[in-house]
């Protein structure tokens, strides 16, 4: 029983893996597309490429997932609770894809894992503000520093980055218009299309890689956390020989890894996701919220996937949706406040408010009812 709740984990986890590729994929391509530079196919064939990427360069965005967040030593994160935190991230991410809200994929996986582990621990909310070796509530570990603190930051640094690249670039066009030069020669408007169409294929790779390169990586932490606990709790034990490569050893001396299996298999499916592609998504961030071009598209591609690959460096799980859309935000308000639909930032707003609570109360509800009916302690 124990091994099929482990098996079960893993098949969630991949599940909610593929519906991140659909889901959050269409945030890191929906600016490619609403410029024109990229067809809809196009698009998705190279985020699901450089996702597949990025998914691999690196594990420290998955070692916090596996161990950065919830303090093992108060909670037995057992496979149910695991179970009942995918199943909480997977519904909202459901229900906010159908309403094409970009809402984020990382938050709901967090809060979902926060929620279940608060349940698990009889509302002990210890288990959850400090991790696992931290003192304090805001040391370098847990959910305040890892979580809530870049839930905050990570989008102010991405609208800041994008409104200052878009008036450094604006400030650089209008200075070479007004010299002789191919701005010139071609029209204004016609060269900075044609120059920043190309460009935005190198923006629109690197948001791909970013994406791939957080978002892929928070399964990786999922699964990597199942295998681990139930190495150590001896459920694998019995297994045939073939199949000891689901064990994953960890000590003193052994310190936390993931397997190169866990990540192909993640990175795979991430892929096969994205290539199911997000429409409902890329309408409300590339045509809804703001007129794009592609000089604007490359200003908050490059801004988005700078503050990504900085929070990956250092093992932060950002979202790639608030990210992007913050940054589409100072685009377009470094062109016009009035050129941003609030109506549309509302909506958005909201949906990143109600993800940690929602998914969090979705989780710890499951949790609950699986103790109620003899599944869980």
């Amino acid at each position: 029983m124990e091994l099929t709740l482990v098996l079960m984990v893993v098949v969630i986890a991949l599940v909610f893996e593929y519906i991140n590729g659909f889901h959050d994929t269409a945030n890191s391509i929906a600016t490619v597309v609403a410029t024109k530079v990229l067809s809809p196919g196009q698009a998705v064939l190279l985020a699901a490429s450089t996702n597949l990427v990025g998914a691999l360069a690196g594990t420290a965005v998955a070692k916090t997932i596996a161990s950065g967040l919830v303090d093992t030593n108060l909670v037995a994160v057992t496979p149910v609770v695991l179970i009942c935190a995918l199943l909480g991230a997977v519904i909202w991410n459901l229900i906010t894809w159908w309403w094409g809200l970009p809402s984020s994929s990382s938050h709901a996986l967090v809060g979902g894992l926060c929620g279940a582990a608060l349940a698990a621990a009889h509302d002990n909310w210890g288990a959850i503000i400090w991790a696992q070796g931290g003192t304090h509530w805001w040391g370098e570990k847990g959910v305040v520093p890892k979580v809530i603190v870049p839930m905050i930051t990570s989008p102010l640094a991405g609208f800041v980055i994008g409104l200052l690249l878009m008036g450094l670039l604006f400030s650089l066009v209008d200075f070479l218009g007004s010299r002789k030069g191919p701005l010139q020669k071609l029209g204004r408007t016609r060269f900075v299309n044609q120059f920043f169409g190309k460009a935005q294929l190198v923006s629109a790779a690197a948001m791909g890689l970013s994406h791939g390169m957080n978002d892929a990586q928070k399964t990786m932490g999922i699964i990597a956390l199942a295998l681990a606990g139930a190495t150590a709790a001896g459920t694998l034990d019995g297994m045939p020989s073939w199949m000891h490569f689901l064990r994953i050893e960890e000590s003193a001396s052994k310190p936390f890894e993931i397997a190169l299996w866990i990540k192909l298999l993640c990175a795979v499916t991430m892929a096969a996701g994205t290539a199911a592609g997000g429409w409902r998504i890329i309408k409300t961030l590339g045509h809804k919220m703001v007129k794009l071009h592609p000089i604007n598209g490359f200003a908050a591609e490059t801004a988005s996937a700078t503050v990504i690959m900085t929070a990956s460096h250092f093992g932060i799980p950002v979202s790639t949706t608030h990210n992007i859309s913050s940054a589409i935000l100072g685009v377009g308000v470094a062109k016009r406040a009035n050129a941003i639909r609030w109506t549309v930032v509302e909506r958005m707003i909201w949906a990143w408010i109600l993800t940690l609570p929602i998914t969090g109360a979705l989780a710890w509800s499951f949790v609950l009812a699986a103790r109620a009916m003899g599944w869980a302690d």
